[in-house]
């Protein structure tokens, strides 16, 4: 196995292919060279190189794996861009050490307390198949900012963007620094019994918990950016021309194989049939009456994920859409109308195309049965009313999301972004990033001519005068 490629042989060379590779990185993590401040900008140049110097190559591949539209194949490129320039623009800042205040009792003993922020060391990326270059890179570069040389993972169901890593990693990094390796479900089972020092992960819930088992295996700490059923607000005083343009597009971008895209609308009664129609139409003028023929409509990962995607269409429910055809890899753009809590496409994220909208009367019968549901990755609500939107921000747990937009909010560097409980775990973007891949070290640092006195014997002291300076 050459330097970031797949292995040919049995699994034996394999794993000491792995081996070999960590084995370097961990070496190269010990010596101190992937913390300084230059290491750091090098890396970071050399990804942006990397991206730019092959931009076209890189939405040919995108395009080739699933078809992804032109606006989707530059955004993979133009996020994590904006991302190596908030470190390299930011870096020294989120270096520094970090005075923090400390009881005044010790303060006027000379004491000080600071915060050094360091790299936990080698780190593994494995990335999904539906933003296979933003959401491989993101953690990445994110990595390499706080210090800590990467093995990235990209996904075997994106065979030609995998392959174009393959490529151009081992010509723009040090093996010791980045290094690639593709393959599948055995790669990352050999990858998984390495002890890493951090895994980042995004992808499945089922694939999260071996991930989560492995990681336990040496309790190495994870970042886990999984997904879930989304749930979209439409309320009686919403904008319904804009509720429908966010939906239809949030919703249908990537062919709905996007983790925060909106997985489900509850709409009130009172506007729902109004809802409905501009959701309609908003699809038609995005998509056109054929979206199998839009630029602008990507195709499913898999020929099985089309098939599991189409089983969620119930023909007594469709409104709009309600076609597939597996050979293709295409699910036309599927509106469920009305749709109940019952429906299979509501047991689960579709991650494909097909919309269900449920109608209500009652928000609170609608929050409650949220609660009882997993927290998802994101949620998004439409509404006039501040009391409304209120309530549904403070009563239900989700990792992010908009109010009167979707989907937008992981876009927004200065926002952490990540999910909870089965959504996921850790968040990162910008300085939430770059504290979630390096070690909180915390130090009380004492002249060196003076003490704090907490040493026995202690028969003969004032124990409430020595806990002072703590108090």
């Amino acid at each position: 196995m050459s330097d970031g490629g797949r292995s040919e042989h049995g699994d034996g060379d394999m794993s000491n292919a792995f081996q070999t590779i960590f084995d370097r990185q961990k070496a190269a993590f010990l010596s101190d060279r992937t913390k300084s401040r230059g290491w750091r900008l090098d890396q970071l140049a050399r990804m942006e190189r990397m991206l730019l110097d092959h931009r076209d190559r890189w939405c040919a591949a995108l395009h080739q794996d699933f078809g992804k539209p032109p606006f989707e194949q530059q955004f993979e490129i133009t996020v994590p861009m904006g991302n190596i320039a908030y470190y390299r623009d930011n870096l020294d800042r989120l270096m520094a050490l970090e005075e923090v205040e400390i009881p005044e009792g010790l303060a006027k003993l000379g004491q000080r307390g600071v915060i050094r922020r360091e790299p936990y060391g080698v780190t593994l990326v494995i990335g999904p198949f539906n933003a296979p270059i933003l959401l491989l890179l993101d953690p990445a570069i994110a990595a390499l900012a706080a210090g800590n040389p990467v093995i990235l993972k990209p996904a075997n169901t994106t065979p030609a963007t995998a392959a174009l890593f393959a490529e151009l990693v081992p010509q723009y990094f040090e093996p010791e620094d980045v290094s690639v390796v593709t393959g599948g479900r055995e790669e990352i089972s050999a990858l998984l019994e390495l002890p890493f020092d951090f895994i980042f992960f995004t992808g499945s819930s089922a694939v999260g918990k071996v991930v989560m088992r492995a990681a336990a295996e040496h309790l190495t700490p994870v970042i886990l950016e999984l997904g879930g059923q989304n749930p979209t607000i439409v309320d009686a005083t919403a904008d319904l021309d804009r509720a429908a343009q966010a939906i239809a597009w949030g919703h249908n971008a990537i062919s709905g194989q996007w983790c925060i895209a909106p997985g489900f609308v509850c709409v009130h009664d009172s506007v729902a049939d109004t809802f409905v129609e501009k959701l309609k139409a908003a699809v038609i003028r995005m998509y056109g009456t054929d979206p199998s023929q839009s630029p602008d409509f990507a195709r499913m990962i898999s020929e099985k994920d089309t098939q599991r995607v189409a089983s969620y269409i119930l023909p007594d429910k469709v409104v709009l859409g309600g076609s597939s055809d597996v050979s293709a890899r295409y699910v036309e753009p599927t509106l469920l109308y009305p749709s109940d809590w019952s429906d299979p496409a509501m047991q689960q994220e579709v991650f494909g195309p097909v919309l269900p909208i449920l109608r209500y009367d009652d928000i609170s019968t609608v929050i409650q049965t949220l609660k009882t549901r997993d927290k998802p990755l994101a949620a998004y609500i439409f509404s006039r009313d501040d009391a409304m939107i209120e309530r549904f921000l403070q009563s239900l747990s989700f990792g992010g999301g908009c109010v009167n937009l979707t989907n937008l909010h992981c876009w927004v560097g200065s926002l952490p972004f990540g999910g909870v409980g089965h959504s996921g775990m850790g968040k990162y973007y910008g300085k939430a990033g770059f504290d979630a891949l390096s070690n909180v070290k915390s130090l009380l640092i004492s002249p060196a001519e003076r003490t704090v006195d907490v040493y026995p014997p202690y028969a003969d002291k004032d124990i409430n005068a020595m806990l002072a300076p703590f108090a």
